[in-house]
């Protein structure tokens, strides 16, 4: 099989790091082209990148002497260069708005793990194994960019991946209501315990921005295709509290779900243990061979233990049971940076793959 060209914009930080080990072996992807802002242009990425490197696999060899390029100022010659981008850059939102329209403008698609345009109407925001058929609205995209091959793709915020996976399937018994407390690992603000030692033996019960992400976005996830865009569901409600804690990867969420129907225990379990989606069904390389992992340890699932599950790449559930206002309760985990941020967008671009997007 011929492998497609990728490029990674914002190559230097957190997630373009984990984009890069991802991609090193990948067996539809090889990396053409690495770039991030001007101060890493001309530099080799092993320089650029210096001691921030934030994974715990070691740098591949064959990206050390990748000479980086300017994402923006290069833009028209990488877009030539690579079959699509994926994208992790730094900047102000309208920046990375106009940035990722100028490369679907080159004809370049774009997969984004940035927020910019996660409520843009006709851009779709893709969990494989949840709403694959949101890629329908990329024609109509494209007709508004002018473009034949480019568009712009997007995952979602990733503390999504650890709660709404588990609640997904369970919308058949009329899901109206949600409270959710998420606990997120210091990877998801791009850091380590270095590069933010304020962290160690800490908590902090904010996370800019994260409380409405969490409310909102799910809505979009579960929407609906009409007239060329996409209208976020009205349903369930959300209520969400985001809180930072001293984890280096791993997001957990504490999560209460009220239904029309309540559902029993044991079906729910069933449910979620049997669960595939679209990524599933294609067989995608990085797609879980089991989405969905329900443990009935109750001091499961753990962080240290659990987030590395199918690669990073499956969600783990636990201690669901009764709750004395909300009809259940359960808590879920994933791995922020691989299911939730890079894995998640390399996972979407595969199936935009095998669907003919790309």
């Amino acid at each position: 099989m011929k492998k497609y060209k990728a490029g990674i914009l914002g190559a230097t930080g957190m997630v373009g790091q984990r984009f890069v080990t991802l991609l090193e072996n990948h067996p539809w992807y090889e990396i053409k082209i690495l770039a991030a802002s001007p101060r890493s242009a001309g530099k080799t990425y092993e320089e650029a990148v210096g001691d921030r490197w934030g994974i715990e696999l070691p740098m591949p060899e064959t990206v050390k002497s990748f000479v980086m390029m300017d994402a923006v100022k290069d833009a028209e010659f990488i877009a030539a260069e690579v079959d699509l981008v994926f994208c992790a850059v730094d900047m102000e939102k309208h920046e990375i708005k106009a940035l990722e329209e100028l490369y679907a403008k080159l004809e370049c698609p774009v997969i984004s793990n940035n927020s910019a345009h996660r409520n843009t109407p006709d851009v779709p925001m893709i969990v494989p194994e949840i709403n694959a058929e949101h890629a329908q609205v990329i024609p109509y995209q494209r007709k508004r960019l002018g473009t034949k091959r480019g568009f712009i793709a997007v995952k979602s915020n990733c503390s999504l991946q650890s709660y709404v996976p588990a609640l997904h399937p369970l919308r058949i018994f009329g899901l109206s209501k949600v409270l959710v407390c998420t606990y997120q690992a210091i990877s998801g603000a791009g850091k380590t315990f270095e590069s933010w030692p304020d962290m160690i033996d800490n908590v902090i019960p904010y996370i800019g921005g994260e409380e409405e992400k969490s409310e909102q976005e799910p809505l979009k996830l579960w929407g609906t295709m009409e007239n060329g865009i996409i209208i976020p569901a009205k349903t369930p409600s959300f209520t969400a509290q985001c809180i930072r804690v001293p984890v280096s990867n791993g997001h957990m969420a504490a999560v209460f779900a009220e239904f029309d129907k309540k559902p029993d225990i044991k079906e729910i379990i069933d449910i979620w243990n049997s669960y595939k989606g679209r990524a599933q069904e294609l067989k995608l390389p990085s797609a879980p061979k089991q989405f969905l992992q329900y443990y009935t340890e109750n001091d499961r699932p753990q962080i240290k233990l659990d987030r590395n599950n199918e690669n990073g790449m499956a969600v783990s559930i636990g201690r669901l049971r009764a709750d004395a206002q909300y009809d259940i309760k359960f808590v879920c985990l994933s791995h922020n940076t691989l299911r939730g941020a890079a894995g998640g967008a390399v996972l979407m671009a595969e199936l935009l793959c095998s669907e003919g997007y790309i």
